[in-house]
């Protein structure tokens, strides 16, 4: 097997779980919470909305700095640090005594990540061009696939195993794929000795400013989008299902429909935009998953959501790779490490931006309303994308 395979294949696992590791808590925050002694109501949602929400604040923050260290000391130290710290971290969540030391353990979960950043710098610098649009687009489906599947799985471990096992699970995985990562995954990586730059000097090495700032932008509304429906998705389900027994499985299932074509969808998208250039991939897949969020609004029962949540996931597969394809083409080896920080810093905000927007237009305005402003996200981005990336690359083509 080809290095760059067999380093995509552990990457992918190392990502799946992580992302599971960062979502798995979403179901189950609430109950190990009232576990964990509070019984006011009000205190519960509170607490569980800090617990949730602290660790993807403190991970943009800290995602550009393991970006950094990733460009001077290598990728696969870093992979070793994150998916190390994180397994015990989520482990030691488990014996947590008191509300106070969870959201501790959560700040430092976001303090310790950066798997994701690392997996994503070494597979683009370390597989030959040909296959970087599979090798990315594959690898972008671990990331959503894991945020997407973990809210599902958590909650069927706290169901079958109990509260605590979700934790103690969680952290074994990702022990396993530490130990996976320490053993097949191979870094040729020549280290360059240089004077640390501040984000000043960092920015003016940029080459492609405004098309590296329409890439963030992209990567951020993509994140609102998929996240926005995740404060409603249960509500919304009761509102449409008859048999309100079944509410908590549709509502896993509906998350789950977006990971599934996710997965099937991004590494054939992924070598379309090696094919017909990542622009136009990009610009397809933020109208097209616009315009399915609209129908989402009217459905009449918990199947036709899933269906279209699939077809989301389709469309949504298309942009995530085309975004890592192009942050790789326009960005200097050098600096690779760094701007895919801030790329997941980008991700990350819109995980936050997505769930705090969800909840709160649904509270003020509807449900229905919430999938109106999240299609008025996309297609704006993609008015924009048109103007700002799809007629300059394209002329780019052309005179190429």
């Amino acid at each position: 097997m080809p290095i760059w395979k067999r380093n995509l294949f552990v990457c992918w696992f190392g990502i799946f779980v992580t992302g599971v590791g960062l979502s798995q808590i979403a179901p189950v925050l609430p109950l190990f919470i009232k576990h964990l002694g509070v019984d006011n109501k009000a205190l519960i949602v509170q607490f569980s909305g800090i617990a949730f929400g602290i660790t993807y604040i403190i991970s943009a923050i800290f995602s550009p700095i393991w970006g950094y260290a990733a460009d001077k000391f290598g990728r696969k130290p870093m992979l070793l640090r994150a998916s190390l710290g994180m397994a015990v971290v989520i482990g030691c969540m488990g014996f947590a005594s008191n509300v106070y030391v969870l959201i501790g353990l959560r700040l430092l979960q976001g303090v310790i990540t950066g798997y994701s950043t690392a997996c994503t710098t070494l597979i683009a610098t370390q597989t030959d061009k040909e296959h970087a649009g599979y090798a990315l687009g594959t690898l972008s489906t671990a990331g959503i696939a894991g945020s997407l599947l973990g809210p599902t799985i958590g909650g069927f471990i706290a169901e079958n195993f109990g509260l605590q096992n979700v934790f103690f699970i969680t952290g074994a995985m990702l022990l396993i794929a530490f130990i996976t990562t320490a053993l097949f995954v191979k870094e040729s990586f020549t280290r360059e000795d240089k004077k640390t730059l501040s984000i000043k000097e960092l920015w003016h090495l940029v080459p492609e400013k405004s098309l590296t700032i329409t890439l963030f932008v992209t990567f951020f509304v993509l994140t609102v989008a998929l996240y926005s429906v995740e404060p409603i998705m249960t509500v919304y389900v009761t509102q449409l299902s008859s048999n309100t027994r079944h509410v908590a499985l549709f509502a896993g299932m509906i998350f789950s429909a977006s990971g599934l074509a996710n997965i099937i969808a991004a590494p054939r998208l992924g070598k379309l935009s090696d094919k017909i250039g990542a622009q136009k991939v990009i610009l397809a897949a933020l109208v097209v998953a616009g315009l399915i969020f609209i129908p989402q609004a009217f459905v009449k029962n918990p199947w036709q959501l899933m269906g279209l949540r699939f077809l989301l996931g389709l469309a949504a597969a298309g942009l995530i790779p085309s975004v890592n394809i192009l942050v790789k083409k326009i960005t200097p080896t050098s600096l690779t490490g760094r701007v895919f920080g801030l790329t997941m810093s980008a991700g990350y905000l819109g995980i936050f931006g997505g769930s705090v927007l969800g909840g709160q237009v649904a509270a003020h305005l509807g449900i229905r309303y919430v999938f109106f402003i999240t299609s008025a996200l996309l297609l704006i981005n993609a008015v924009w994308v048109y103007f700002k990336m799809y007629k300059k690359l394209s002329l780019k083509e052309v005179n190429a």
